[in-house]
C-alpha cells in the first residue's frame, strides 16, 4: 500500500493531570533513563539492581509528581540539590568498593550518569523559562540549537552501550549505526525564533524516528523559518504505521499495533505532545507513513504577528 498522508485536526480532552504530565515529557524521558543507569550501576557494584536506593527513590518522587505542575516546578527548582544527593549515595557506595572504581563498566555508568544529569538539567531549566514566560516566542542561535540536539544524540549513544553509533556523514555509516542529518534554515543566518516549548517537540519527534527505525536506518529532519512560518518535518526509514491507525496514534498513551516489542522508557504520548503544542499555537499537523518503509510527521505554525507577540 503507498503511504498516505493525513492531518491530525483533533484529539480527545486530556485531564490536568494527563496535561501535567504532557508538558513535563521531556522530564520523563531523562529520569527514565536516569532511573535505568542507577540500577544497572547497581547490579554491577553488588548484584543488586536496589543497591542504590535512596537514589532511585528520589528518581521515583520526581517522576511520580510529574503529574501535577506545581509540584514538577518545584523538582526543577531543586534540581542541584537531587542531583548531589544521587551523587554522595553513588560516592558512599563507591568509597565502600574502592577497587571498582577503575573498572570499565563502573567508569562507563558513571560517564553515563554525568551525560543524564547535564540533560536534565538543561530540561529543567527550559521548562521554568517557559512557566515565567507561556507561549512566548526566543531566538535561539542556530549553531547552539544544533549543538544541543548533538548532545541529546550523544547522551542516547551513550545508554546503548555499544549497542548502535548515531553519525552525521553518511560515508562514515555502517550497519549498526544511525544516520542523522537535521538541517536548519532561517530569514536569519544565525537565529531562528520559536516557542521554546517546540524544542521539546523536536527532539521528541527525532527521538521517536530513532526509537522506531532499525539501527542501519536513516533519520531526516529539518527545521525551516520565513517571516509568516515556521516549518518543521522528521522522517524516518522505520517500521511505519498502519494507515487504519493514523489518527489515533496521535491519542494520549496511543502507540502503533506494530511497535509492541519495541522497548522504550517513554510514556506513549510524544506525538500526543507534538500535536497539541501545534495547535496551541494555530498551527497544522500531518503524518504520512507506511508499514516496513517508514514515518513522515510534518508541522507548520504561523509566526506571531507584533500584536500577538505583544499580548503573549
Amino acid at each position: 500500500m503507498a503511504s498516505v498522508e493525513v492531518e491530525i485536526t483533533e484529539i480527545p480532552a486530556l485531564s490536568p493531570g494527563e496535561s501535567s504530565l504532557l508538558d513535563m515529557h521531556s522530564l520523563l524521558n531523562v529520569l527514565n533513563v536516569l532511573y535505568g543507569e542507577l540500577s544497572l550501576l547497581g547490579l554491577t557494584l553488588g548484584d543488586d539492581p536496589e543497591l542504590l536506593q535512596p537514589a532511585l527513590a528520589a528518581c521515583d518522587r520526581f517522576r511520580a509528581d510529574l503529574g501535577n505542575a506545581a509540584a514538577s516546578l518545584r523538582h526543577a527548582q531543586t534540581l542541584p540539590e537531587t542531583v548531589a544527593a544521587i551523587q554522595r549515595v553513588v560516592a558512599e557506595e563507591l568509597d565502600r568498593r574502592p577497587a571498582r572504581k577503575e573498572e570499565s563498566e563502573v567508569r562507563d555508568s558513571l560517564a553515563n550518569l554525568q551525560s543524564v544529569f547535564k540533560v536534565l538539567d538543561v530540561r529543567s531549566r527550559e521548562i521554568l523559562a517557559r512557566s515565567r514566560t507561556p507561549g512566548e516566542w526566543v531566538d535561539l542561535p542556530i549553531e547552539d540549537l544544533r549543538a544541543d540536539f548533538r548532545e541529546v544524540f550523544a547522551a542516547i549513544e551513550k545508554n546503548s552501550r555499544g549497542r548502535y553509533r548515531i553519525i552525521y556523514n553518511l560515508a562514515r555509516q555502517e550497519a549498526a549505526d544511525y544516520f542523522i542529518n537535521f538541517d536548519i534554515e532561517s530569514a536569519n543566518p544565525s537565529v531562528v525564533s520559536m516557542p521554546l516549548i517546540f524544542k521539546d517537540v523536536m527532539r521528541d519527534l527525532m527521538a521517536n524516528a530513532r526509537k522506531y527505525t532499525p539501527p542501519g536506518g536513516t533519520i531526516n529532519a529539518g527545521l525551516y523559518e520565513t517571516a509568516e512560518t515556521l516549518k518543521f518535518s522528521v522522517q524516518d526509514t522505520g517500521r511505519g504505521i498502519p494507515a487504519e491507525e493514523l489518527q489515533t496514534v496521535v491519542h494520549y498513551g496511543k502507540r502503533g499495533s506494530n511497535v509492541g516489542q519495541v522497548r522504550t522508557l517513554g510514556g506513549g504520548f510524544g506525538l500526543t505532545k507534538a500535536f497539541l503544542v501545534t495547535k496551541q499555537f494555530g498551527g497544522r499537523f500531518w503524518i504520512r507513513s507506511e508499514v516496513g518503509i517508514g514515518t513522515r510527521i510534518r508541522i507548520e505554525i504561523p509566526r506571531p504577528t507584533a500584536k500577538t507577540q505583544s499580548a503573549a
